[in-house]
This record gives C-alpha cells, structure tokens and sequence, in this order.
C-alpha cells in the first residue's frame, strides 16, 4: 500500500472519529432542546461512526501500517432549527462519501485491491445513510417546525 494511500485512510479513520463528535454535539443540542428521540437518534449515529472508525484502525493495521490519530475539531455548538439541524448532517454525509469516493479512486489508480474490497462497504453504507437524512430532511421541510410534528418525529427516531 502506498504512502499517499496510507495517509489518505488515516485521514478517513479521523474523520470517523470527528463524525462521531459532531453527531455528539448535535445529541447534545438536541437533548438542551428536549427531544429525547432526535439525542437518541444523533448518539446512535454516533456510535456508528466509532464502529466505522474501528473498521479503519483494523484495516490500516492488518495492512501491516500504523494507525495515526490526529487532533479532532472541536463542533459546533448550536445547529439552527430542527431542519437546519439535519441538513448539516446531511451536507456532512456526503462529505464523508465524497472522501470515501476520493480514497476508492486512489486505490484504483495505485492498484491496491485491498482497500477498493475494504471501501465497498463503505460507499453503500454512504448511500444509505444520505438517503436516510434526505428522507428526514424532507419531514421537518413538511413539518415547518410544527411541534405537534416534531414529537411525532422525535417518537419516531426514540426507535432508531
């Protein structure tokens, strides 16, 4: 595996672990919101994002290179609204597809079929998981912050 691709998949590991950080802060603004579905929701996402960071270490590992941690961002405080909220997520979704798309390449062109098996899963995953804040997104757009809706949401992602 290629230094460049080395360095290109610790990137992603850190991301992961960033991503985790960020859903954190949107469970955190949330939960002061008291929307105990939308915390659960975010902390579940989260979670998620830890078992992808996971997946890295062990992949970048069982490549017989090291795993790099990096110093991680601190998020943001305040998301705006519920569907600002979402929306931001959704814009992060598809940065993390757009990184994972960008690692794929590389592997192409460095011939490394290890990682493009790794990343498989991965650019599905992404699929979904924009397609699942598209679909959120689209609710608090017909929602239009309508409490009424938005417990009815908030009960719907306790169940995540």
């Amino acid at each position: 595996m290629s230094n460049e691709l080395t360095q290109k998949l610790n990137e992603q590991f850190n991301f992961e672990i960033e991503s985790a950080y960020i859903y954190m802060a949107m469970a955190a603004y949330v939960d002061d919101l008291g929307m105990k579905g939308f915390n659960h929701f975010f902390v579940e996402q989260a979670k998620e994002e830890m078992e992808h960071a996971r997946a890295f270490y062990d992949f970048i590992s069982e490549m017989d290179k090291t795993p790099v941690y990096e110093g991680i961002p601190k998020p943001e405080k305040e998301y705006g609204n519920f569907e600002d909220t979402f929306r931001a997520a959704l814009d992060h979704e598809k940065e993390v597809t757009r990184r994972i798309k960008e690692i794929y390449k590389l592997a192409i062109e460095v011939g490394c079929l290890d990682t493009q098996q790794f990343l498989n899963k991965f650019i599905e995953e992404q699929r979904e998981e924009e397609e699942t804040f598209r679909d959120l997104v689209q609710e608090l757009e017909r929602i239009k912050e309508n409490w009424g809706g938005l417990y009815i949401l908030d009960g719907k992602l306790a169940h995540r």
